[in-house]
């Protein structure tokens, strides 16, 4: 199978869902969103890495040292592709308290999910849950200009094929990671 959808996410998230560290993403949108909003568009897609717009202080220590700032508008000439995703579920959350619960099951820290909660604050933050597939060989491929931007999705300019990867987590870790967070996250 080959794909040309891609998520865009800071490179720390990234490397932490190709290490099996993570299987969530909290998601708001970026500025340049359809409508002003986020939305899911795919359930299978690239994990595209972006560098400009991590801050350390929004991460937890372990990950905010893995950031090395870059300047407004930098990226790089060539992006390291090295994982695909399946967004197997998608929640809507507005509640602090339940964003605060997830806390042990992500990268960010109080003040990312804080800042989040307090941006578009009618609109919710969405809860992504992805089972993550690593290439066996990443590839590179050449930046382009509609790859830039603050908005979450893209479409990469040549499909990339999916064959060469396996499962970073196993089916039963998934599983039981997945049921930890519906515990939290249907509650209510």
């Amino acid at each position: 199978m080959e794909l040309v959808h891609g998520l865009k996410e800071w490179q720390v998230a990234v490397q932490a869902l190709e290490q099996g560290e993570t299987i969530l993403l909290l998601r708001k949108g970026g500025i340049r969103e359809d409508r002003g909003k986020f939305s899911v568009r795919h359930d299978r897609v690239w994990l595209y890495p972006t560098f400009e717009h991590q801050k350390p202080e929004l991460l937890k220590p372990k990950y905010a040292c893995k950031v090395q700032p870059v300047e407004s508008g930098w990226h790089p000439t060539e992006v390291r592709i090295g994982s695909w995703a399946d967004i197997t579920e998608v929640f809507q959350v507005r509640d602090e308290t339940t964003v605060m619960q997830l806390l042990p099951f992500h990268v960010w820290n109080q003040a990312f999910v804080r800042e989040r909660l307090q941006w578009k604050p009618s609109q919710p933050i969405y809860v992504l849950l992805l089972r993550v597939y690593r290439l066996h060989q990443p590839c590179a491929i050449a930046y382009s200009s509609t790859y830039g931007g603050c908005t979450s999705w893209i479409d990469l300019e040549t499909a990339i094929a999916t064959e060469a990867s396996a499962p970073v987590l196993e089916e039963a870790e998934y599983h039981e990671q997945v049921a930890a967070m519906r515990s939290i996250l249907c509650e209510k």
